[in-house]
């Protein structure tokens, strides 16, 4: 058996826990070949370790790198982090946000963007939902096993994504959501992007722990701005210096910045 085949099977016992799979490694505690065999057998997705060459740069640089990753769909979305925008908001969106969410994310696909979110109801559904609308490319990345969508709401949108865009995961086939893993996949989507656009969210939000992770793989932060006294952690954002997003123009004076400034960083 192949050091890579040992890796998925390390994963797969582990069932996609970054820290367990690591314990099995570094212990040496090797899965029996036959378990093993058994283990792989039941894998439907598509596998990529951190040993292979199309493995997504953009997560080799991210805190705690997925061994292994679990997806259905073009891998080489994930290729390009200068072309990747992540999106992320409230799951019990306002209507504006979820207005705002379609509008920039219709952008977004209208200039060739990937836009990155995590299939969660709310902002993230309405702005994936835009994408596939405007025939532009986008990826989900679960925190879920990659054959278990969350919410079950989400099904019809997975299946449309899987076809013609990017669903990935660190958790292999049917991993059930665990209020746990939802923190760890955000890390993946803030290091999965030139720039994080924060659609909505409340003062204790996930989408604040994106953010942070996006900031700290050297990303940027914008924010759609709300009406005062409402206390948006977006207008915070922004009052803290993220940038502004107040029309579509904006993304045109914004992000050719990023992607040069990226492109001179790391060419």
């Amino acid at each position: 058996m192949t050091g890579r085949e040992m890796l998925i099977a390390a994963s797969l016992k582990a069932r996609g826990d970054w820290e367990e799979t690591m314990r099995i490694i570094r212990s040496k505690e090797y899965v029996q070949e036959e378990e093993a065999r058994d283990l792989l057998s039941k894998v439907h997705s598509k596998v990529v370790t951190i040993l292979d060459e199309d493995y997504p740069e953009c997560f080799r640089h991210c805190l705690r790198s997925p061994i292994v990753l679990y997806y259905y769909g073009d891998l080489s979305l994930l290729s390009d982090k200068k072309r990747n925008v992540a999106y992320v908001g409230s799951r019990d969106a306002s209507p504006y946000g979820l207005e705002m969410a379609r509008y920039f994310g219709g952008a977004l696909a209208r200039r060739g963007y990937v836009v990155i979110s995590g299939l969660a109801r709310g902002i993230d559904a309405a702005v994936a939902e835009e994408v596939i609308k405007e025939r532009g490319k986008t990826v989900a990345i679960l925190g879920s096993g990659i054959d278990c969508p969350y919410p079950p709401s989400s099904l019809p949108l997975y299946r449309r994504i899987k076809l013609d865009g990017l669903v990935i995961s660190e958790y292999p086939n049917d991993t059930p959501p665990n209020p746990i893993q939802f923190p760890k996949r955000n890390r993946l989507i803030g290091g999965s992007a030139i720039l994080t656009i924060v659609g909505e969210a409340s003062a204790h939000s996930g989408t604040l722990i994106t953010a942070g992770f996006a900031l700290s793989s050297g990303a940027d932060i914008a924010a759609i701005p709300f009406e005062a006294c409402k206390g948006s952690v977006c207008n915070a954002l922004l009052r803290d210096g993220a940038f502004l997003l107040d029309d579509e123009d904006d993304l045109d004076v914004l992000l050719p910045k990023l992607e040069n400034a990226y492109t001179k960083n790391y060419k």
